[in-house]
């Protein structure tokens, strides 16, 4: 597994500027539009399961559900964007991820953050 399996993030050619911070230095709000949020929930197969519990016998790192955690999170962000972009935002502020148990069947990934419309300062 490469490096691009395990991390995640933006492209520098993104239309929709996300970032953690409540401002971007070198730019102003415009606009708030509000809170977007974009929501996933993945099952775990039965494969990284069983690997799982063997390698929780042992001890180390279960690159399985990384792997998969990696690609839940960047799928909840994908559609993060989507919804900002759909509102007319080209920025999210205050970007955040929240990660729970989905009723014991899965994971739920939920990343949410402020739409906003940024322009140079």
């Amino acid at each position: 597994m490469g490096i691009e399996d395990f991390g995640g993030g933006q492209t520098a050619q993104a239309d929709v500027l996300v970032v953690t911070t409540n401002d971007v230095p070198g730019y102003q709000v415009r606009q708030v539009i509000g809170e977007v949020f974009g929501l996933t929930v993945r099952s775990r197969h039965l494969g990284s399961q069983i690997g799982a519990g063997l390698k929780s016998m042992i001890g180390g790192e279960l690159k399985g559900l990384t792997k998969t955690l990696v690609e839940t999170r960047n799928q909840a962000m994908e559609r993060l964007v989507e919804q900002a972009r759909a509102r007319g935002a080209n920025a999210v502020l205050m970007m955040r991820f929240d990660v729970s148990e989905a009723a014991d069947v899965g994971t739920e990934v939920c990343a949410y953050g402020t739409a906003a419309v940024i322009s140079k300062a």
